[in-house]
């Protein structure tokens, strides 16, 4: 695990929506769910190198926009075809205003199945 990185602040995050950060030269997507759950995955679909945060978010999943591929935000596993490759998931970190997001990505063994 490498030292978290300040992405941006939680008020940037709007709900239902994805932010596109760049953590130690990794796109990633940041997103808030309708909960208020902050989540990052990594950002460019596995399925058509396109951003992941121009998609769509709904409950844990993150719909690439170009193909329809849905993604887990807990897991980073695609949920629906053409994609079958996962995208990182990081770990993040809310403090104060702060979302931090650590570099290193969770290892498959960590994630839910």
């Amino acid at each position: 695990m490498s030292a978290p990185e300040r992405v941006c602040g939680i008020g940037d995050l709007e709900q239902d929506t994805a932010l596109r950060v760049v953590v130690a030269g990794t796109p990633v997507a940041v997103v808030k769910d309708a909960n208020g759950d902050v989540f990052a995955i990594g950002d460019t679909c596995t399925h058509g190198d396109i951003s992941l945060a121009e998609g769509f978010v709904e409950g844990e999943t993150l719909e690439c926009w170009a193909h329809g591929s849905k993604f887990s935000l807990t897991s980073g596993k695609p949920l629906t075809l053409p994609a079958y490759q996962p995208v990182p998931v990081f770990r993040v970190t809310v403090e104060g205003d702060d979302v931090l997001v650590d570099p290193t990505p969770v290892p498959a063994s960590e994630l839910p199945a």
